[in-house]
């Protein structure tokens, strides 16, 4: 068994669970921040939350592309 691709396999995909949650984790704090604004305009809060949920979105479309391999063809 290659134990070295199974090492970067296992890595990349810790790193990529780990990015993807962190930016799901940010968007949801973005959106409870720009509800909390009273004061100021929220839209650029607002705004980054949806970038965050967007990225988020793509990363996943990613991996059902990877995964399935009619796309692949």
């Amino acid at each position: 068994m290659k134990w070295l691709e199974l090492l970067l396999v296992a890595g990349a995909t810790l790193v990529s669970a780990v990015t993807i949650v962190g930016l799901y984790s940010l968007g949801v704090r973005l959106t409870a921040i720009a509800g909390d604004i009273q004061d100021r305009s929220p839209r650029l809060t607002r705004g980054l939350a949806y970038a965050c949920f967007g990225v988020c979105g793509l990363a996943v479309l990613f991996g059902i592309y990877l995964i399935v391999p009619y796309f692949t063809k």
